[in-house]
């Protein structure tokens, strides 16, 4: 019997001991690893859930945004700062404005007391957007103060995300918040969302329509219902055809097919023929003539000069 054997038979206990131990620790380890994971799940839930549901039209007024709100006509705003300018409206419905409190004299700064700067986006005469740019008077002087802040305010989830170097982000149901720090404050912007889309859709559809009408231009026949001819791309009716005798086809051939011609205009520019077109004149005619005229140039070189 060797020794090992004799070992085992002497302590059995022991040897039992030693599984029950290992079986014990991988249990253990085995518990841990379930914990963690349903750990992970709850926070990876928890942090799925943390979204801002709320839509504009449930924001309270809060006194940080000192009497403007989104949706404000301009009269509105206008009541609220006489001083103001509009911008020049856009073909998309869109202007935009600022005010400076701290530049104008003239501006009631009371009404205004720690805002730098303002800027107004409207959709249709209504703020689609708002923008304060905050002095060092501000109560809130930093990006987590105004964070904590704001939220108190507008009673806001707890759904802020990191945005660009230093601010936050929080997107909603129909509008979006960032915070960040410009010059000597704090900053604040409120978007509306949906006029962000109203916007969008408008510049597509223009883009659309230019588009559409860019091929159509490329490729239509117009034609003249009182001779009943027809135009080529590239070959216009002068003087331009009235819109009474105006015609429009799609081809050629369907022009043909109503009975119209080409016009003769369009026939000289698509079949000019080669004789009329000026032939540059080679090298070799160029150096052919250039003896006589040598021998030109020395007779009346000859015929000027002085007898002697």
């Amino acid at each position: 019997m060797s020794n090992v054997q004799c070992q085992n038979q002497h302590h059995p206990t022991k040897t039992r001991a030693s599984r029950y131990w290992a079986l014990g620790f991988d249990v253990g380890r085995w518990t841990l690893d379930i914990g963690l994971i349903l750990v992970l799940c709850a926070v990876t839930g928890f942090a799925q859930d943390n979204k801002c549901t709320l839509k504009l039209a449930q924001l309270p007024d809060a006194p940080e945004l000192f009497g403007f709100r989104m949706g404000m006509s301009t009269l509105q705003v206008k009541a609220r700062v006489p001083r103001i300018v509009f911008g020049k409206v856009n073909e998309f419905g869109v202007s935009k404005t600022t005010i400076n409190p701290d530049f104008d004299p003239l501006m009631d700064k009371t009404k205004l007391a720690g805002i730098r700067s303002l800027s107004f986006d409207f959709l249709d005469d209504r703020v689609s957007s708002l923008w304060f740019g905050f002095d060092g008077s501000f109560k809130w002087q930093s990006v987590p103060d105004f964070v904590n802040g704001i939220s108190r305010s507008l009673r806001l989830p707890d759904a802020w995300k990191p945005w660009q170097t230093r601010g936050q982000q929080m997107k909603c149901a129909d509008f979006q918040m960032t915070v960040g720090f410009v010059a000597e404050g704090p900053s604040f912007h409120l978007i509306d969302e949906s006029a962000e889309r109203t916007i969008a859709e408008r510049r597509q559809a223009k883009e659309d329509e230019s588009d559409a009408a860019s091929q159509t231009d490329a490729s239509e026949i117009v034609a003249n219902k009182r001779d009943k001819t027809y135009y080529v791309v590239g070959c216009l009716p002068t003087p331009e055809i009235t819109p009474e005798d105006r015609m429009v086809f799609d081809s050629k051939e369907a022009a043909e097919k109503a009975g119209y011609k080409l016009a003769k205009k369009c026939e000289q520019e698509v079949q000019r023929p080669m004789s009329n077109v000026q032939r540059p004149t080679s090298n070799v005619e160029r150096h052919s003539s250039s003896s006589e005229y040598k021998l030109q140039l020395a007779w009346s070189f000859r015929k000027i000069q002085p007898k002697g």
